[in-house]
């Protein structure tokens, strides 16, 4: 296999790990109300890997699923659509969190101590 096949491989499984966080690294972030792109830049300033054109779609489809609960704030000359976890999505949060950790706890199992 030619490196640029095996780089590309891994770009594929990657994408696929990532795909399952993205839901829980957002809704961690919004225990507390924040508008799209202080949430954007939030994630971003603490490494995760996420662009607009992701992050917004994906809030999008939370509300629609009333997992996440919005509100304008018109107090400024620019409009901000501020996004919250609703009785559902803090609910969902805790659980998929205590899911994620035990994941976390069962690869360390596997793959912990390995030699690379």
């Amino acid at each position: 296999m030619a490196l640029s096949e095996f780089e590309e491989l891994i770009s594929i499984f990657e994408v696929e790990l990532k795909r399952g966080v993205l839901t829980l690294a957002i809704l961690s972030q919004l225990e507390s109300p924040q508008y799209g792109y202080s949430l954007l830049q939030t994630l971003i300033d603490k490494q995760v890997d996420i662009e607009a054109g992701t992050l917004y779609p994906l809030l999008r489809r939370l509300e629609k699923q009333n997992i996440l609960e919005s509100e304008w704030d018109t107090s400024e000359s620019r409009p901000r659509k501020y996004y919250s976890l609703s009785e559902t999505g803090k609910k969902l949060y805790h659980s998929l969190k205590a899911s994620w950790q035990l994941q976390v706890d069962n690869m360390m199992n596997l793959i912990g101590g390995a030699e690379q």
